[in-house]
């Protein structure tokens, strides 16, 4: 079984009460990584969540540091955050360039596995900004170059082109519907699984000697609801499959 990483999946939210004249601040701290931890660790993968506020002290800096795991997946958490640690923005030291060498690991045979969200891809007015960055052409997908999302109140049901694909995981072709993805473009040479209103959602491909896919839409809500990440018992076999082939 594979040991994997996931940055991300984690927010803090703030919220102000104003009550007459006065107000108070309250705030408080979610994981959305539960749906996702709990799949792959019931398919007997080995998880360790590294949360969005702790990404940039202690996402792996190096091959040495990265080499405790077969797969990395990033989860709605921003280039920035990874490439900038507090010894370079805090205290202007040089350090190192945790992206540069996450496509250096992969190059060499590591696994990568984007998902979507609103810091994901390109992201909410490009805040994500992994366009342009040294993890770009590692993707199997191009970014667009402004806000790449798709939200989709209505829902919208995935096609899945490839269903005997391994990275499906035998999922099957029926999935629920989807309320949002980052709309990107599928790099030649790569290979779209499933499509959603028309663009890829599920891709997979190869960069050097290693494998990365992009799974454009959440692992989570909102833009995977409880049909899609909590009721539907393909969720387990999609993202199995997705690891069993990214490390294989």
């Amino acid at each position: 079984m594979s040991r994997v990483l996931i940055a991300g999946e984690s927010w803090v939210t703030q919220t102000t009460h104003i009550k007459g004249v006065d107000s108070f601040s309250l705030h408080s701290y979610t994981e959305g990584v539960g749906p996702l931890r709990d799949a792959l660790t019931a398919a007997g993968h080995t998880l360790t969540h590294l949360p969005a506020h702790l990404v940039p002290q202690r996402f792996p800096d190096d091959d040495t540091a990265l080499a405790d795991y077969d797969l990395v997946i990033l989860s709605d958490i921003g280039a920035n955050s990874i490439q900038l640690a507090p010894r370079v923005t805090d205290h202007s030291e040089r350090g190192h360039d945790r992206l540069a060498n996450l496509a250096t690991w992969v190059a060499g045979g590591g696994a990568l596995l984007m998902v979507g969200g609103y810091l994901s891809f390109t992201g909410f007015e490009g805040k994500a900004a992994f366009r342009q960055s040294p993890l770009e052409p590692v993707l199997p997908v191009e970014m667009l170059g402004e806000d790449d999302r798709v939200e989709l109140p209505a829902g919208a049901t995935p096609a899945v082109l490839q269903e005997g694909h391994p990275a499906v995981g035998g999922a099957g072709t029926q999935w629920p519907h989807l309320l949002g993805y980052n709309r990107v473009r599928t790099r030649p040479g790569a290979t779209t699984l499933a499509e959603i209103a028309g663009d890829p959602l599920l891709v997979v491909g190869e960069h050097g000697r290693g494998r990365t896919a992009a799974f454009t839409s959440d692992c989570s809500p909102h833009w995977a609801p409880p049909e899609f990440c909590e009721s539907w018992e393909g969720y387990r076999s999609l993202f199995d499959g997705l690891v069993r082939w990214l490390t294989g």
